[in-house]
């Protein structure tokens, strides 16, 4: 059970997410994107919360928010804890923003000790991909991968990346400066799971092993149209109902294998009428999972049987890429140490994919990155109603305290250097 000390601060962590929801675009829900007004106001909040923690805070050129708490002597490497503070559309008051209350959660449970390495907390700026249909501005920024093209891209109203960066007070020449330094020992994001894994297998906490890879295609089913009643079903060439037996294959599949998950979320039918068979018919494949072969074989079986679907029924099927996804894994010694504080919280250990992005997966190209998902009631995530429990936030603080004291006496951590590349 988490101590009393845990169980205040999981309180404390939850009422200040409720009060970063109150920082929105929209009245009566929660919207905050890219340097929009109230992301200031969230910045202004947070930095009043880690002021008297003797935490230094600024606000990189990519508009993250950038917290140090100090170690015990100058000069020391740095350990990263963050998340996002941007929003969906209509979302819940936890997603992205619990990582970063909860990181300030850990500095207050250190109670003023300091250790072997500096702590970074990281709000990052964004990472959801709403106003310019671009994620992860605020990580990429970290690894050096906002270039000209993604400064240059433009939201509904014709603001650039680079514009925004400006509007908000900052210069985008410096964007350089907020990458990272070398110095970093590695990179801890505490998430919500956004999903019903944990919820059903009866955990708090999961430890991610790997942020899973994801191909995105569309297929289109080409047939003919013709008369809906007239013409007799041996002698269709329906695209429609191809592409339905297509989608039952799918489903059957993913079934069929241990962890990959597959979905067909978008269908459009040509001409759409109700009196006419359908002679094109358009469908997308979102198909994860945390092993690249398992995945690559998948969306091959997947195609080649939609070929043979096409052929049987005497129609053509044309497949595209859209993206192409590695999976991302986590680093085996934080994993193993993250493990270890499980065991010295209480908690039982239990591995798990990611079937979601995240910014760790940017980060971890970089510098060795791990994360921690708390349990999400109902699998609820980017909705209002999504929640999470006062009882699983305190078994995370508690859980990264323990954490954070075997890392500062772990040599094997303290001299876990990467050169950048």
């Amino acid at each position: 059970m988490p101590d009393s000390q845990s169980l205040s601060l999981a309180r404390e962590v939850m009422a200040r997410c409720q009060t970063l929801a109150r920082f929105s675009e929209d009245a009566g829900s929660i919207r905050r994107t890219f340097l929009s007004p109230p992301m200031r106001d969230c910045h202004r909040e947070i930095m009043t919360w880690v002021e008297a923690l003797g935490v230094t805070s600024t606000i990189d050129a990519a508009g993250n928010l950038r917290m140090t708490y100090p170690a015990a002597e100058p000069g020391a490497k740095r350990l990263l804890i963050g998340s996002h503070l941007d929003t969906v559309p209509n979302a819940g008051a936890y997603d992205g923003i619990l990582g970063v209350v909860l990181a300030i959660a850990l500095l207050r449970g250190l109670d003023g000790k300091r250790l072997p390495f500096a702590i970074e907390v990281i709000g990052f700026s964004e990472e959801e991909g709403v106003r310019f249909g671009t994620p992860f501005i605020g990580s990429r920024a970290l690894v050096g991968r906002l270039d000209d093209e993604i400064l240059n891209r433009k939201d509904v109203h014709g603001v650039s990346i680079r514009q925004a960066i400006a509007n908000f007070g900052l210069d985008p020449s410096e964007i350089g400066q907020a990458a990272l330094r070398g110095d970093e020992l590695g990179y801890l994001e505490f998430h919500i799971e956004q999903g019903p894994v944990l919820e059903n297998a009866g955990h708090s906490l999961g430890v991610v092993e790997a942020i899973a890879g994801q191909s995105r295609l569309e297929l289109k089913f080409l047939g003919h149209s013709n008369h809906a009643g007239t013409t007799p079903m041996n002698l269709r060439y329906d695209s429609l109902a191809a592409a339905a037996e297509w989608i039952g294959v799918v489903e059957r599949y993913a079934r069929a294998t241990a962890g990959l998950v597959a979905t067909v979320g978008a269908i459009h039918a040509e001409p759409g009428a109700v009196n006419v068979i359908a002679g094109e018919t358009r469908v997308t494949l979102d198909v994860r999972h945390q092993n690249d072969e398992t995945r690559i074989a998948a969306v091959a079986s997947m195609i080649r049987q939609a070929e043979e679907i096409a052929a049987r029924r005497g129609i053509k099927v044309q497949s595209k890429t859209l993206m192409g996804q590695p999976s991302v894994p986590m680093d085996r010694f934080l994993v193993s140490e993250i493990e270890r504080a499980f065991v010295s919280a209480g908690c039982a250990s239990y591995r798990m994919a990611s079937g979601a992005g995240h910014d760790a997966m940017i980060l971890a190209a970089k510098i060795p990155t791990a994360m921690i998902f708390l349990r999400t009631p109902g699998g609820i995530s980017h909705d209002p109603a999504e929640s999470v429990s006062e009882g699983d936030v305190a078994k995370a603080i508690d859980c990264g305290l323990h954490l954070l004291s075997q890392l500062a006496s772990s040599t094997t951590f303290l001299h876990m250097f990467r050169t950048l590349s």
